[in-house]
C-alpha cells in the first residue's frame, strides 16, 4: 500500500497523527485502484461486514467544477462529524445483507437502512435504502419507509445493479475499505467494529 494511504488511515485511527495532503491521499486511491484492476482482485461480502467510520470523500469531476475551488479533489471529514456504514449479513445468502448508514451532528441522529447484494465478480456493493430513523437527544423524532421504501425494498433483488446505488470496492483490509461510488466519488472508511 501507497504511504499517503498508510498515513492517511493512521490519522483517520489514531488521534495524534499527521493528515498527509488530500492530494496525495486521492493519489493513493487512484493507485490502489488501478492496482486492484490490474490483479483482477475478488472480495466477497463476509470481509465488509462491520462498522466503519468514513474519513475520507471526493467529489466527481463534474461537482468539482461546480463547486470550484471550495470542494478541491479530496478532503478528511471533520472529527466532529460522525458518518458509519454497517454492513450485516443475511440469514440465507453469503451475497445479500443489510446495510445501516448513521449520521451524527451534534444531537441530531439519521440512521438509513436496506437491502444489500455483493457482486464478487465485479467487487459492486448494490445498496439502497428504504427506511429511516431521526432522533434528537435520543428521543425519536421518526421512524418508517421512505420514498415508497416497501415496495422498493420488495423488488430491490429483482433489479439490475445498473438500476440501483452501488459501490465498486477496490481495497478491502482488516483496519480500511475504500471504494468509486456510482456517481465517481472516492471513499475511505475505516474500522470501528
Amino acid at each position: 500500500m501507497d504511504s499517503a494511504l498508510d498515513q492517511a488511515i493512521e490519522f483517520l485511527t489514531t488521534p495524534s497523527a499527521i493528515a498527509p495532503t488530500p492530494e496525495a491521499v486521492v493519489e493513493a486511491l487512484l493507485m490502489a485502484e488501478k492496482a486492484a484492476k490490474q490483479s483482477k482482485r475478488r472480495y466477497a461480502y463476509p470481509q465488509l461486514l462491520g462498522t466503519w467510520r468514513l474519513g475520507f470523500i471526493t467529489g466527481t469531476k463534474k461537482s468539482r467544477q461546480r463547486a470550484g475551488i471550495m470542494l478541491g479533489a479530496g478532503r478528511f471529514l471533520p472529527k466532529w462529524v460522525k458518518i458509519h456504514l454497517s454492513y450485516s449479513p443475511s440469514d440465507s445468502n453469503q451475497e445479500r445483507g443489510r446495510v445501516q448508514n448513521c449520521v451524527e451532528l451534534g444531537l441530531l441522529q439519521f440512521i438509513l437502512t436496506g437491502p444489500t447484494q455483493f457482486w464478487s465478480k465485479t467487487n459492486i456493493l448494490a445498496f439502497d435504502f428504504t427506511r429511516m430513523n431521526v432522533s434528537l437527544s435520543g428521543l425519536k423524532v421518526y421512524e418508517g419507509y421512505i420514498r415508497g421504501g416497501k415496495e422498493r425494498e420488495t423488488r430491490f433483488y429483482e433489479q439490475s445493479v445498473k438500476e440501483q446505488a452501488f459501490f465498486t470496492y477496490f481495497l478491502v483490509q482488516n483496519q480500511s475499505i475504500a471504494a468509486r461510488g456510482r456517481g465517481g466519488g472516492l471513499a475511505l472508511w475505516t474500522r470501528i467494529s
